[in-house]
């Protein structure tokens, strides 16, 4: 697991990063959220040992980024917001130089560079020249790099910039997948409607300090106290939410078209499925019924006064 505790890097007057603390467990993806110059990078930085911490430390699997960091080193894949490409190298080329780098044994390159290609869908570029590959291509290029060793904590800052629509959804789902595979992740964005679509965890950092860190869910409940449910019927809107109007943990219906209203709902997810089954033995013919999507663009506009250092 990695834990973080008190980390502070100040620039002469500057205090970059100021006393954050946070946990992260095996096949936790953590959305780090904050305006330019809110502190991300130089915490990604130091996470990554490349910057030391004036104060505080963190703990990556028994290892202190501060007294043994090249332990640390080998755990983590780090990928920056800007990389850079060799000349005349090959996908190949590109991963076998890094493989070297961390020390994979000669006989296990060849399959390793196969798995991660496979991984990242490059398989088909292996011997394309690095630099001939577009930029979300380069961008999985640079992910694979990131995994040639095995580490248990990918550092990602601002991975989707400067991707088109589907290279963003595609690296989405790649970083869900390996959170699937028991990699801790933190993952520095903007884009903050994606980061809800498969972060488990975010924190919101301000002027170097952590705003609020936590589960989605319990960060969004925070903010907004009632959940949202849309619901759709095939005929009979308006009884329905006449119908609904009292119920338990119901705090209010709108009608929103002839077959369709949103429901204002206190209840857990227990309380929604029982609501559900109310509705349909009823005899309401339902053909959706969903809740609203974590809303991370308000949470962060309510928690944060737009300053920056």
């Amino acid at each position: 697991m990695l834990e973080v505790k008190g980390l502070r890097k100040a620039f002469g007057p500057l205090v970059a990063v100021d006393n954050i603390s946070f946990t992260l467990e095996p096949g936790d993806i953590f959305g780090f959220i904050g305006s330019n110059g809110a502190g991300k990078t130089t915490t990604i930085r130091m996470l990554a040992t490349l910057l030391e911490p004036d104060s505080g430390t963190a703990i990556l699997n028994g290892r202190d980024i501060r007294v043994d960091p090249m332990s640390v080193r080998r755990q983590i894949g780090f990928m920056p917001d800007d990389f850079g490409i060799y000349d005349d190298v090959k996908v190949w080329e590109y991963l076998d130089f890094f493989a070297t780098v961390y020390r994979v044994p000669k006989v296990e390159r060849q399959s390793v560079i196969d798995n991660v290609l496979e991984l990242v869908d490059l398989t088909a570029k292996r011997d394309a020249m690095a630099t001939s590959l577009s930029r979300g291509m380069r961008q999985r290029l640079s992910l694979a790099r990131c995994l040639v060793h095995d580490p248990s904590l990918l550092l990602l800052d601002e991975p989707a910039s400067g991707l088109d629509p589907r290279a963003r959804a595609e690296l989405k789902e790649l970083i869900a997948e390996l959170g699937r595979m028991g990699k801790m992740i933190i993952v520095s964005s903007h884009i903050l409607p994606e980061l809800a679509d498969f972060c488990n965890t975010v924190g919101i950092i301000e002027r170097g300090k952590m705003v609020t860190h936590g589960r989605v869910e319990d960060i969004v409940r925070s903010i907004q106290q009632t959940r949202i449910l849309h619901v759709k019927v095939i005929e009979g809107a308006s009884e329905a939410s006449m119908f609904l109007h009292g119920k338990e943990g119901v705090a209010a219906t709108n009608l929103t078209g002839s077959t369709t209203l949103t429901v204002e709902f206190v209840g857990d997810g227990d309380m929604q499925a029982d609501l559900l089954g109310v509705l349909v033995s009823e005899g309401y013919r339902v053909i959706e019924f969903r809740e609203e999507a974590a809303n991370l663009e308000d949470v962060f506009l309510q928690v944060t006064t737009g300053a920056v250092n």
